[in-house]
């Protein structure tokens, strides 16, 4: 379904917006929109809600500045919800959490590789001294390159080794290999447009 074919009548002008984190699935929040918000969300490219309590609308991180970019809006098949994929600018939730569901420590499926892309990138742009991930970022690609290759024979050596070694040795490998991602400025979701571009194409 299409923006058009939302059937606010049917919720009394308030649409229930699920906002999801674009690049990892996590679920952030939950608000109400009415055509104006909508319409505001859709002109400005930041997420804006109708705040029930206030009475007026409101746009996501206009007070802490952790705004939500939005990437991408989807209706449901009933026409009477939203879902709104979004860059956020930092926590969503008014606690500090990156979602209203979730503690940060807790991740579903493969959501925490997303995760440990952002904290990489983080590390290029903060460079803290007492990081591991620093110091690949100093040393340059080349190594990070020499690394991943090493990393790539240790998980073809672990096929004759324990099980837990394979998992152990692939964690490795696909740390160093967003390591090098990072390093030639390429995110998984365009390696993962990769993959799809050759599933359906």
């Amino acid at each position: 379904m299409d923006i058009k074919d939302l059937d606010w009548e049917k919720t009394n002008g308030l649409i229930p917006a699920i906002v999801q984190d674009w690049e990892s699935g996590r679920v952030l929040m939950l608000g109400f929109m009415n055509q104006t918000a909508l319409d505001k969300t859709l002109q400005t490219g930041q997420v804006t809600f109708w705040s029930r309590s206030r009475k007026s609308l409101w746009t996501k991180g206009e007070t802490s500045g952790h705004y939500l970019d939005l990437k991408e809006t989807k209706v449901d098949c009933d026409g009477d919800s939203l879902l709104l994929l979004a860059i956020p600018r930092g926590p969503v939730c008014h606690q500090e959490t990156l979602s209203c569901f979730a503690e940060d420590s807790e991740f579903v499926a493969l959501e925490f590789l997303a995760h440990l892309e952002r904290l990489i990138h983080s590390r290029r742009t903060e460079m803290p001294a007492d990081s591991y991930t620093t110091t690949l970022f100093r040393e340059g690609i080349l190594k990070t390159a020499k690394k991943l290759g090493e990393e790539a024979v240790e998980v073809v050596v672990s096929a004759t080794e324990d099980k837990s070694r394979s998992i152990e040795e692939t964690a490795d490998l696909l740390y160093h290999l967003l390591v090098f991602l990072a390093h030639r400025e390429i995110v998984l979701s365009d390696v993962v447009g990769e993959l799809k571009k050759r599933h359906f194409e």
